[in-house]
């Protein structure tokens, strides 16, 4: 939280999140993700995060990349909703029901 404080306290228009949850317990976890989605009314905030659980509880938008071809790019963004719920890629279909990843 300090860390968010500082950055804060800059005045800044987007705030990138990287991984901002990982190693912390779900009580703590829980705390940050309120506090990144109150920031997120007045700051753009964007998040890095694994945890598809987090991207669905606090996301308005997702973006997912993934490698084809040895190189990475962006295969699926939208909605959370409609990615999470109706993915067009195959790839991320899978992703998404836990049977790849």
């Amino acid at each position: 939280r300090l860390c968010i404080a500082r950055a804060l306290a800059l005045a800044p228009e987007a705030i990138l999140f990287d991984e901002p949850c990982s190693a912390l317990d779900p009580i703590a976890t829980g705390v940050i993700e309120e506090l990144i989605v109150r920031i997120a009314e007045t700051v753009t905030v964007l998040i890095v995060t694994h945890n598809l659980a987090q991207a669905r509880r606090i996301a308005d938008r997702v973006v997912v990349m993934w490698p084809r071809d040895e190189v990475g790019g962006i295969v699926e963004q939208g909605d959370v909703r409609r990615v999470f719920e109706d993915p067009r890629d195959p790839a991320v279909r899978d992703y998404v029901r836990g049977l790849r990843g």
